[in-house]
């Protein structure tokens, strides 16, 4: 198969589109033939290997979310066939979808409906478990509740946008002038331009913090909190910083693989409480640049390798 294969540490130059192995089912895990690849923030992180995200050996394929077809089945696989379009995440601390197959348990896929092209798909998948987790799971995000959300155009925070709107909530959120009109188009009650204003004069006695950007941000953030509010975090604080308050809680989501987070997706996408993000197209050879824009983390929703 073809696939984009990371040979060392560094800068997207170390991305080199070649030749890999066909992956082969293992006992209860199917092979799917990958139709689209997103790309998240972590992948470059793992490319630079810095700290927790050094890799011991190459080459390494990245890519975490997929969408395509079952080509093959495991030992022990009955709900699944031969045909059906799924799409997925693969486990933590596993990678390999930067490809044209991939190997993963068939209990933390879902079969894909035709109304939702592969593409789309993809780019919802791990934006969307992420969300879920985050806001439903572990925040507990109520009717009537106020959410500030951090960084609304990216691609796990325009899909809280539209959940925490879903599930009643008054929705706060930062963007650029640029992408105020998108992330207002997500349902953004009030957006800040964190170019030209301080959220922390802007904001107070928020219920939840969803912070997606993390460093300076993340502690500002806790200014905005009521007592007894949460600070949900997917992006770390700065190194050594430790909360000055303790009358709220800060969390950070486990976000576990499984089918029925993903099936919640599809409910919601169905009910029209959230649609597929803006969505960049790139070809799975084209991953240097793609990890150029994704490293400049100034892109609008999301971007997906359409590989067929």
């Amino acid at each position: 198969m073809k696939a984009v294969l990371l040979t060392g540490h560094g800068g997207p130059e170390m991305l080199r589109y070649g030749d890999a192995p066909d992956p082969i089912a293992g006992s209860g895990e199917v092979v799917v033939d990958i139709h689209a690849a997103s790309v998240n923030a972590a992948d470059y992180k793992v490319r630079l290997g810095k700290g927790r995200y050094r890799l011991g050996r190459f080459p390494h394929i990245l890519g975490r979310d997929f969408s395509g077809v079952v080509s093959a089945l495991g030992a022990g696989v009955a709900d699944l066939a031969i045909g059906d379009a799924v799409f997925g995440v693969t486990e933590q601390g596993v990678e390999g979808a930067y490809a044209e197959k991939i190997a993963i348990k068939a209990a933390i896929v879902a079969r894909k409906p035709a109304r939702l092209g592969h593409v789309e798909a993809a780019a919802m998948a791990l934006t969307g478990l992420t969300a879920l987790w985050a806001l439903e799971d572990t925040a507990r995000l109520a009717a009537g509740e106020t959410i500030l959300i951090q960084g609304g155009a990216g691609g796990v925070a325009g899909f809280a946008i539209q959940l925490a709107k879903h599930l009643g909530a008054r929705v706060i959120t930062t963007a650029s002038a640029g992408n105020r009109d998108y992330v207002r188009g997500l349902g953004a009650d009030l957006v800040i331009d964190y170019r030209a204003e301080d959220f922390t004069k802007q904001v107070r006695d928020c219920d939840v913090v969803f912070d997606t950007v993390g460093g300076d941000v993340q502690v500002r953030s806790y200014a905005v909190l009521k007592p007894g509010g949460r600070l949900v975090w997917i992006a770390p604080a700065p190194d050594g910083f430790r909360p000055t308050r303790t009358d709220v809680e800060t969390l950070r989501p486990a976000v576990a693989r499984d089918r029925a987070h993903l099936e919640r997706i599809l409910a919601l996408f169905d009910r029209g409480a959230v649609r597929p993000p803006a969505i960049t197209r790139f070809r799975l050879a084209e991953a240097a640049e793609a990890h150029r824009v994704s490293e400049g983390r100034h892109l609008q929703g999301k971007l997906v390798f359409a590989v067929r």
